[in-house]
C-alpha cells in the first residue's frame, strides 16, 4: 500500500463524519472539538487536490496555504529595498480633512473679532481673515436605518364623540419608507457585500426592525426608477474606444431550476459578466448576470454602437467565449494572465520563470511612468524601453524550443506555448496607441460580484439578479468617476420623473447641474 493509499484509508467518509464529530464533542472541550472537526471536514478536499493530475506542487501549495500576492518580489524572492524612515507628527491621523468629502461642514465665526478689527495683543495692527480656517474633525455614529414616530395628539368631544387629530407636520412624507432606505440597502448589499439577513439582524438589535423582504422590496423599487439610467449608460458605453470583459460564476436559483428542467441544452453554467468601457470622457462599468458568456453580453452592448466608428480595442484573457462574435474589434490579450502561468510553476522551474517574471516587471515599471502621457507618447515610451525586453524574451523562447531545451508537455513548455500563440494580441500596446496592457480593471470590477457570491451565496430570481446588476453597474460607475454613489442614487430616485424624461441629464457626472436647474 502506497503512502497516498494509506493516507486515503485514514480519511473519514461522509457517513463516518457525524459519529466522529459526536465522539469529539463527548471527549474534548467545545473549542478543541470544533477545531479538530474542521480539520476532519477538510481532509476529503485535500485528498481531491492531491489526486488532481494537472496540478503542480506549487499550485497545490497555493491552494492549501495561499499566495499573498503575485508580485515579482514575492515570487522571485527579491530582497526588499531599503525605505527611508519617515516620522509623523504626533496627534495627526492618516487622513486629512479634505478626504472627508461626505462630511457636513459648519462655518464657525470668531466670537469677539472680525476682519479689520484692531489686534487685541499688540494694539497696533489689524487682524485679517485667513484663507484657510483651523479645522477639527468630529466623527459620530448612528444606525444605518433610523425611524421617527410622530405621535399626533387626539382630542374627543365628550358630548358628540367626534375625534379631532392634530395635523401631521409638513416634513412628514406620506410613505412609510423614505427613498433613502432602498438606496442605502442597495449600496450596502451590492456595493459592500452586506447580505439582507445580516442588516436585518443589526437593525433588529438597534430597535428599528427592517426585515430582509422589506429590504429587497425597497431596493427593487429604487431599481425600477433607475432603469432608464442603466439603459442610457449601456448606449453610451457602446461608443467606447476600449472594451474590457471577463466573467465569473454566479448562482441564480430560478435559472438553475430552468437548466435542470431543460434536458436539451448542453449549457449548464450561470455567469456574471463584467464589461468596462473606456476611451470615453467618463468611464462606464457594466455588470450582467445570466446564462450568457462575457462575449455574448459584450456583443449585445456593441449592437447599440453607432455605425461608422472605428473598431474598438477589446481586452480579455484569451478565452474564445469572451469574444463578441459578429462584431469587428481589435483583439488584445492580458499580459497578467500570460505571466501568471509562469508564477504558478515557479517552484518547478525557478531560473527560467524568474527571467520571465522579472522581464514583465520591467514592462510594468515603464507602464507606471506612462500613466499621465498621451497614447502616442505612451506607445513611443514602450517601443523604446519595453520592446527590446520582449524581443529578447521571444527570441529566447524560440531558441529554447528549437533546441529542444523545453519539454513541450511540461508546465514551462505549456506556459511558453500559451504566450507565443498569443504574442500579437499580447504585445499590441507596442504597435497601436491606446491599446491596453492587461485586464486588471475587469478583475477589480468582478470582485464586487464575487464578494456578493461569498456573502449572500446566490440570487433567488432573475429579477433579483437584475436588481443586483443595476446597482453594481451604477455604483461602480460612480466609483470610476469619483462620485459618491449614495448621494447620486438618492438624488436620481427622488427625481424619478425628470430622470425618466431625460436620463442623459441625470448621469453620475452631471446630475448636480440637473438638480441646480430643476
Amino acid at each position: 500500500m502506497t503512502e497516498l493509499s494509506q493516507f486515503k484509508s485514514l480519511v473519514p467518509t461522509a457517513e463516518e463524519l457525524p459519529a466522529l464529530h459526536q465522539a469529539l464533542a463527548e471527549g474534548l472541550s467545545a473549542e478543541l472539538a470544533q477545531r479538530i472537526g474542521s480539520i476532519l471536514d477538510l481532509l476529503p478536499e485535500v485528498v481531491q487536490l492531491i489526486e488532481h493530475k494537472d496540478m503542480s506542487m506549487n499550485q497545490l501549495r497555493q491552494q492549501l496555504f495561499g499566495l499573498k500576492t503575485e508580485s515579482t518580489r514575492n515570487v522571485c524572492g527579491a530582497p526588499p529595498k531599503d525605505k527611508p524612515k519617515t516620522t509623523r507628527r504626533q496627534g495627526h491621523g492618516r487622513r486629512g480633512h479634505r478626504q472627508y468629502t461626505g462630511a457636513r461642514r459648519v462655518r464657525v465665526a470668531h466670537a469677539t473679532l472680525q476682519s479689520g478689527d484692531v489686534c487685541p495683543d499688540c494694539q497696533k495692527g489689524k487682524v485679517r481673515l485667513q484663507p484657510q480656517p483651523a479645522v477639527t474633525v468630529e466623527i459620530t455614529a448612528q444606525p444605518p436605518v433610523q425611524a421617527v414616530i410622530h405621535e399626533l395628539e387626539r382630542l374627543r368631544c365628550d358630548v358628540c364623540g367626534k375625534v379631532f387629530t392634530a395635523a401631521a407636520p409638513p416634513e412628514l412624507r406620506p410613505e412609510k419608507y423614505d427613498a433613502s432606505v432602498g438606496v442605502l440597502v442597495g449600496v450596502l448589499r451590492y456595493g459592500s457585500g452586506l447580505p439582507f439577513h445580516r442588516l436585518a439582524k443589526l437593525q433588529q438589535s438597534l430597535g428599528v426592525p427592517l426585515p430582509a423582504s422589506v429590504q429587497y422590496e425597497q431596493a427593487s423599487q429604487c431599481a425600477t426608477a433607475l432603469e432608464p439610467i442603466l439603459d442610457h449608460l449601456i448606449y453610451l458605453g457602446a461608443q467606447a474606444a476600449v472594451f474590457y470583459n471577463d466573467d465569473t460564476k454566479m448562482r441564480v436559483g430560478q435559472l438553475r431550476q430552468e437548466i435542470q428542467a431543460d434536458t436539451q441544452s448542453d449549457r449548464t453554467g450561470i455567469f456574471t459578466s463584467g464589461i468596462v468601457c473606456e476611451g470615453l470622457e467618463h468611464p462606464i462599468r457594466l455588470v450582467f448576470t445570466g446564462r450568457q458568456h462575457a462575449g455574448e453580453n459584450l456583443a449585445d452592448v456593441l449592437a447599440k454602437r453607432q455605425s461608422g466608428l472605428p473598431a474598438p480595442f477589446h481586452m480579455c484573457d484569451g478565452l474564445s467565449r469572451n469574444d463578441p462574435k459578429g462584431h469587428q474589434v481589435v483583439p488584445c490579450n492580458c499580459v497578467v494572465h500570460a505571466r501568471r502561468n509562469f508564477v504558478e510553476i515557479h517552484g518547478a522551474f525557478p531560473d527560467q520563470c524568474r527571467k520571465v517574471v522579472t522581464s514583465f516587471a520591467g514592462i510594468y515599471r515603464i507602464e507606471a511612468q506612462a500613466q499621465h502621457l498621451s497614447p502616442d507618447q505612451r506607445q513611443r515610451l514602450h517601443q523604446e524601453h519595453s520592446q527590446p525586453v520582449l524581443d529578447e524574451l521571444k527570441q529566447w523562447f524560440v531558441e529554447q524550443t528549437d533546441t529542444r531545451q523545453i519539454e513541450p508537455n511540461s508546465g514551462f513548455g505549456q506556459a511558453v506555448n500559451y504566450l507565443l500563440k498569443r504574442w500579437d494580441p499580447l504585445t499590441r500596446f507596442l504597435r497601436e496607441p491606446g491599446a491596453p496592457l492587461d485586464n486588471n480593471v475587469t478583475e477589480r470590477l468582478l470582485k464586487t460580484s464575487i464578494l456578493h457570491r461569498k456573502n449572500s451565496l446566490h440570487y433567488r430570481t432573475v429579477r433579483g439578479a437584475h436588481v443586483g446588476d443595476l446597482f453594481m453597474s451604477l455604483i461602480q460607475t460612480c466609483h470610476a468617476n469619483g462620485v459618491n454613489p449614495f448621494d447620486y442614487l438618492l438624488a436620481a430616485v427622488r427625481h424619478a420623473k425628470a430622470l425618466a424624461a431625460n436620463p442623459a441629464a441625470w448621469l453620475p457626472w452631471n446630475y448636480t447641474q440637473a438638480m441646480a436647474f430643476g
